[in-house]
Protein backbone atom coordinates (compact mmCIF):
# COMPACT_ATOMS: atom_id res chain seq x y z
CA UNK A 1 0.00 0.00 0.00
CA UNK A 2 1.57 3.40 -1.00
CA UNK A 3 1.17 6.44 1.12
CA UNK A 4 1.02 9.61 -0.35
CA UNK A 5 2.31 12.60 1.84
CA UNK A 6 -0.01 15.11 1.55
CA UNK A 7 1.27 18.72 2.32
CA UNK A 8 -1.32 20.52 3.60
CA UNK A 9 -4.65 20.14 5.46
CA UNK A 10 -8.00 19.12 4.03
CA UNK A 11 -9.98 21.43 6.65
CA UNK A 12 -9.57 24.70 4.92
CA UNK A 13 -12.33 27.26 4.40
CA UNK A 14 -12.98 28.36 1.05
CA UNK A 15 -10.81 31.51 0.43
CA UNK A 16 -8.02 29.32 2.62
CA UNK A 17 -8.51 26.73 0.06
CA UNK A 18 -8.25 29.30 -2.96
CA UNK A 19 -4.96 30.90 -1.07
CA UNK A 20 -3.29 27.34 -1.36
CA UNK A 21 -4.16 26.98 -5.13
CA UNK A 22 -1.95 30.04 -5.96
CA UNK A 23 0.51 28.71 -3.88
CA UNK A 24 0.61 25.01 -5.05
CA UNK A 25 0.11 26.12 -8.78
CA UNK A 26 3.40 28.34 -9.09
CA UNK A 27 4.66 24.45 -8.52
CA UNK A 28 3.65 22.76 -11.34
CA UNK A 29 5.51 21.69 -14.06
CA UNK A 30 4.28 21.92 -17.59
CA UNK A 31 7.38 20.11 -19.71
CA UNK A 32 7.61 16.13 -20.21
CA UNK A 33 9.36 14.95 -16.99
CA UNK A 34 9.07 10.88 -17.01
CA UNK A 35 9.88 8.36 -18.77
CA UNK A 36 8.15 5.12 -20.96
CA UNK A 37 4.60 4.68 -20.20
CA UNK A 38 3.57 1.04 -19.93
CA UNK A 39 0.30 1.94 -17.44
CA UNK A 40 -2.32 4.50 -17.75
CA UNK A 41 -4.76 5.02 -15.02
CA UNK A 42 -8.13 6.83 -14.88
CA UNK A 43 -9.29 8.58 -12.33
CA UNK A 44 -13.20 9.71 -11.63
CA UNK A 45 -15.20 10.00 -8.45
CA UNK A 46 -19.16 9.90 -7.95
CA UNK A 47 -21.52 10.37 -5.01
CA UNK A 48 -23.58 8.60 -2.60
CA UNK A 49 -26.32 8.92 -0.53
CA UNK A 50 -27.09 12.58 -1.85
CA UNK A 51 -23.24 13.88 -1.71
CA UNK A 52 -22.61 12.83 2.29
CA UNK A 53 -19.98 10.09 0.75
CA UNK A 54 -17.41 10.35 -1.71
CA UNK A 55 -16.97 7.37 -3.97
CA UNK A 56 -13.62 7.49 -5.87
CA UNK A 57 -12.54 5.11 -8.66
CA UNK A 58 -9.24 4.13 -10.67
CA UNK A 59 -8.75 1.99 -13.63
CA UNK A 60 -5.42 1.16 -14.39
CA UNK A 61 -4.86 -0.02 -18.12
CA UNK A 62 -2.14 -1.51 -20.24
CA UNK A 63 -0.47 1.35 -22.64
CA UNK A 64 -0.62 1.26 -25.56
CA UNK A 65 -2.87 -1.67 -25.60
CA UNK A 66 -5.38 -0.35 -23.01
CA UNK A 67 -6.55 -3.92 -21.54
CA UNK A 68 -7.55 -3.51 -17.96
CA UNK A 69 -5.07 -5.00 -15.50
CA UNK A 70 -6.11 -3.84 -11.68
CA UNK A 71 -9.08 -1.29 -10.19
CA UNK A 72 -9.52 0.49 -7.13
CA UNK A 73 -12.90 1.87 -5.24
CA UNK A 74 -12.52 3.99 -2.00
CA UNK A 75 -15.28 5.30 -0.14
CA UNK A 76 -15.32 8.46 2.44
CA UNK A 77 -17.21 11.01 4.05
CA UNK A 78 -18.02 14.22 2.06
CA UNK A 79 -16.35 17.11 3.72
CA UNK A 80 -16.01 20.03 1.68
CA UNK A 81 -18.78 21.46 0.25
CA UNK A 82 -19.36 22.06 -3.66
CA UNK A 83 -17.52 24.79 -5.07
CA UNK A 84 -16.74 25.23 -8.74
CA UNK A 85 -13.21 25.46 -9.23
CA UNK A 86 -12.83 23.95 -6.08
CA UNK A 87 -13.46 19.77 -6.47
CA UNK A 88 -9.87 19.05 -5.83
CA UNK A 89 -10.86 19.54 -2.09
CA UNK A 90 -13.97 17.92 -2.34
CA UNK A 91 -12.75 14.74 -4.34
CA UNK A 92 -8.97 13.70 -3.72
CA UNK A 93 -9.21 12.40 -0.50
CA UNK A 94 -10.64 9.96 -1.43
CA UNK A 95 -9.14 9.66 -4.92
CA UNK A 96 -5.85 9.35 -2.29
CA UNK A 97 -7.18 6.36 -0.50
CA UNK A 98 -7.88 4.42 -3.90
CA UNK A 99 -4.64 4.97 -5.38
CA UNK A 100 -2.73 4.02 -2.52
CA UNK A 101 -4.70 0.47 -2.81
CA UNK A 102 -3.35 -0.17 -6.00
CA UNK A 103 -0.55 -2.79 -6.07
CA UNK A 104 1.57 -0.47 -8.41
CA UNK A 105 2.05 3.20 -8.97
CA UNK A 106 0.55 3.50 -12.76
CA UNK A 107 2.72 5.58 -15.04
CA UNK A 108 0.80 8.49 -16.17
CA UNK A 109 -2.48 9.39 -15.01
CA UNK A 110 -5.82 10.89 -16.88
CA UNK A 111 -8.41 12.79 -14.50
CA UNK A 112 -12.01 13.04 -15.44
CA UNK A 113 -11.62 16.95 -14.68
CA UNK A 114 -9.35 20.02 -15.38
CA UNK A 115 -5.61 20.28 -15.16
CA UNK A 116 -4.31 24.06 -15.74
CA UNK A 117 -7.45 24.63 -17.16
CA UNK A 118 -8.67 26.85 -14.45
CA UNK A 119 -9.03 30.20 -12.77
CA UNK A 120 -5.73 29.29 -10.61
CA UNK A 121 -4.12 26.41 -12.76
CA UNK A 122 -4.78 24.07 -10.40
CA UNK A 123 -7.23 21.42 -11.15
CA UNK A 124 -8.08 18.24 -10.09
CA UNK A 125 -5.50 16.77 -12.14
CA UNK A 126 -2.82 19.14 -11.71
CA UNK A 127 -2.88 19.02 -7.70
CA UNK A 128 -3.26 15.44 -7.74
CA UNK A 129 -0.13 15.07 -9.58
CA UNK A 130 1.72 17.31 -7.39
CA UNK A 131 0.54 15.15 -4.27
CA UNK A 132 1.51 12.00 -6.15
CA UNK A 133 4.52 13.06 -8.31
CA UNK A 134 3.11 10.88 -11.20
CA UNK A 135 2.87 12.97 -14.35
CA UNK A 136 -1.22 13.78 -14.75
CA UNK A 137 -3.36 14.95 -17.63
CA UNK A 138 -7.13 16.81 -17.47
CA UNK A 139 -9.53 15.30 -19.61
CA UNK A 140 -12.76 17.08 -18.90
CA UNK A 141 -15.99 16.98 -20.63
CA UNK A 142 -17.02 20.60 -20.03
CA UNK A 143 -14.87 23.88 -20.16
CA UNK A 144 -14.63 25.14 -16.32
CA UNK A 145 -12.29 28.44 -17.62
CA UNK A 146 -10.93 30.12 -21.13
CA UNK A 147 -12.24 30.96 -24.63
CA UNK A 148 -11.68 28.39 -28.16
CA UNK A 149 -12.43 28.89 -31.48
CA UNK A 150 -14.32 26.25 -33.83
CA UNK A 151 -12.58 22.86 -33.70
CA UNK A 152 -12.47 21.14 -37.08
CA UNK A 153 -15.09 18.02 -37.36
CA UNK A 154 -12.04 15.30 -38.13
CA UNK A 155 -10.67 13.17 -35.28
CA UNK A 156 -7.53 14.22 -33.65
CA UNK A 157 -8.40 18.14 -34.43
CA UNK A 158 -8.27 20.30 -31.94
CA UNK A 159 -7.88 24.10 -31.06
CA UNK A 160 -5.91 26.18 -27.95
CA UNK A 161 -7.84 26.73 -25.02
CA UNK A 162 -6.98 30.38 -24.24
CA UNK A 163 -7.04 32.87 -20.98
CA UNK A 164 -5.28 35.86 -20.35
CA UNK A 165 -3.36 35.69 -23.58
CA UNK A 166 -2.12 32.08 -22.72
CA UNK A 167 -2.89 28.56 -23.90
CA UNK A 168 -4.02 26.72 -21.21
CA UNK A 169 -5.15 23.83 -22.75
CA UNK A 170 -6.47 21.92 -26.00
CA UNK A 171 -10.71 21.19 -27.10
CA UNK A 172 -9.89 17.95 -28.66
CA UNK A 173 -11.88 15.91 -31.38
CA UNK A 174 -11.45 12.68 -29.90
CA UNK A 175 -14.30 11.14 -32.20
CA UNK A 176 -15.29 12.82 -35.68
CA UNK A 177 -18.34 15.29 -35.81
CA UNK A 178 -18.49 14.55 -31.62
CA UNK A 179 -18.52 17.05 -28.93
CA UNK A 180 -14.81 17.21 -28.06
CA UNK A 181 -13.40 16.93 -24.71
CA UNK A 182 -10.96 19.49 -22.95
CA UNK A 183 -7.73 18.24 -22.20
CA UNK A 184 -4.76 20.15 -20.56
CA UNK A 185 -1.58 19.37 -18.93
CA UNK A 186 -1.92 18.28 -14.79
CA UNK A 187 1.76 18.20 -13.75
CA UNK A 188 5.00 16.83 -15.46
CA UNK A 189 3.89 16.93 -19.12
CA UNK A 190 3.64 18.93 -22.04
CA UNK A 191 0.17 20.31 -23.88
CA UNK A 192 1.56 18.26 -26.58
CA UNK A 193 2.60 15.28 -25.09
CA UNK A 194 -0.83 15.30 -23.43
CA UNK A 195 -3.12 15.49 -26.54
CA UNK A 196 -0.60 12.70 -27.58
CA UNK A 197 -1.66 10.17 -24.90
CA UNK A 198 -5.46 11.18 -24.41
CA UNK A 199 -5.73 10.08 -27.76
CA UNK A 200 -3.52 6.97 -27.59
CA UNK A 201 -6.20 6.11 -24.67
CA UNK A 202 -9.11 6.69 -26.94
CA UNK A 203 -10.83 4.25 -29.06
CA UNK A 204 -14.26 4.28 -30.83
CA UNK A 205 -15.85 6.26 -27.60
CA UNK A 206 -16.13 10.08 -26.98
CA UNK A 207 -14.31 9.79 -23.65
CA UNK A 208 -9.93 7.84 -23.07
CA UNK A 209 -10.77 4.23 -22.15
CA UNK A 210 -9.09 5.36 -18.81
CA UNK A 211 -11.74 7.91 -18.51
CA UNK A 212 -14.49 5.78 -19.20
CA UNK A 213 -13.25 2.41 -16.87
CA UNK A 214 -13.19 4.72 -13.91
CA UNK A 215 -16.36 6.49 -14.31
CA UNK A 216 -17.81 3.04 -14.55
CA UNK A 217 -16.64 2.36 -11.25
CA UNK A 218 -17.59 5.58 -9.49
CA UNK A 219 -20.39 5.54 -10.93
CA UNK A 220 -21.57 1.73 -10.13
CA UNK A 221 -21.88 0.70 -13.33
CA UNK A 222 -19.55 -1.89 -13.17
Amino acid sequence: MTVFAVPHSWDLTPAEAIALQRKLALQIITEDRFGRVQTAAGVDVGFQEGGAVTRAAVAVLSYPELQLLETAIACRPTTFTYIPGLLSFRELPAVLDALAKLSSIPDLLLCDGQGIAHPRHLGIASHLGLITDIPAIGVAKTRLYGIYGKVPEQRGAWTPLRAEGEIIGAVLRTRAKVRPVFVSPGHRISMKTAIHYVMGCTTSFRLPETTRQAHRLASRLA
